[in-house]
């Protein structure tokens, strides 16, 4: 007989923080699922970790080599079997209660909503430092910004069923595109109370600015008549690719990103900071925006 839920926890080379991630797990106060670990290639212990857990519903598959997250929990979608799938990043941590809240509600909801995620607690690797987040409401606006947290949603199996797997040629932002595209066939239910652990760290994948880059490229080309119903929006991804260009040190890029970004909406001021500040080096551009962030927190 199949589980209710099928976890699915890709990992990359994190034999420090992946134990913690299955242990959140396994705590859970509803217990009826299967847990699979997708190893993309790593070249640490963290078999050793997963493998030293003796609990049967954890399933581990090792890939030779490295392939990115969209292609990790697409083998781990098609060899699961429950009811609902749930997502969790490696270095990410549940609350006890994620997975029962999160059954009750769809089990509860009209077969419309496909899915539903939670608010966050983001937690600074570092200092321990925790605030507590929320992901927003329902509807388009949480798709045109991402609020919707990759470790913080259970969805029905039925959502690959109607749309297919996660895009394997994005090697970021993947989820951000399946949000997307599951918005258009379904609703996303939301609890407004954090129940997942989301760690910044310097190692995160946020961090790597160059496939950053390339999956947000691909989201905007494969989404243009999406995000184009809200020019506000719109803009804001570009500006966010300008920085992240210039973040990369392509300074003309950046430039071209901003000027795209107060064509669509010239009200921001935003954009005219960000276009004048990238016309100083990028080393410059790198020391202005981390200031302005470590004074806004």
């Amino acid at each position: 007989m199949s589980p209710t839920i099928s976890v699915i926890i890709p990992t990359f080379n994190r034999a420090d923080c992946i134990g913690a991630a299955i242990s959140s797990v396994l705590n859970q106060t509803f217990q009826d699922f299967e847990i699979f670990v997708v190893d993309d290639g790593s070249n640490d212990n963290t078999q050793e970790v997963v493998c030293g857990f003796n609990d049967s519903r954890i399933k581990y598959q090792r890939q030779k080599k490295n392939t990115g997250c969209a292609g990790s929990r697409n083998i781990a979608v098609r060899n699961s079997s429950a009811k609902y799938i749930a997502f969790l990043d490696d270095d990410d941590e549940w609350l006890p209660e994620k997975l029962q809240r999160q059954v009750s509600f769809l089990e509860t909801s009209s077969p419309e909503v496909g899915g539903v995620h939670t608010g966050c607690f983001l937690v600074e690797k570092d200092s321990g430092r925790m605030k507590a987040t929320s992901d927003g409401g329902n509807g388009d606006a949480q798709m045109w910004r991402n609020n919707i947290a990759t470790s913080s949603l259970l969805v029905r199996r039925e959502c690959f069923s109607r749309v297919g797997f996660f895009d394997e040629t994005m090697l970021c932002a993947s989820d951000y595109d399946m949000w997307i595209r599951i918005s258009k066939v379904f609703r996303f239910g939301y609890i407004d109370t954090p129940l997942v652990k989301y760690y910044i760290h310097q190692n995160k994948l946020s961090k790597n600015y160059g496939k950053m880059i390339g999956g947000r490229e691909i989201l905007l080309n494969k989404h243009r008549s999406f995000f184009a119903t809200n020019a506000r929006v719109y803009s804001r991804h570009y500006l966010q690719l300008g920085v992240l260009y210039c973040y990369y040190g392509n300074m003309p890029k950046g430039r071209r990103a901003f000027l795209t970004a107060i064509y669509l909406y010239p009200l921001e001021i935003r954009n005219y900071f960000n276009l004048c500040l990238s016309l100083a080096s990028a080393q410059n551009f790198r020391r202005v925006k981390d200031f302005k962030a470590e004074v806004q927190k």
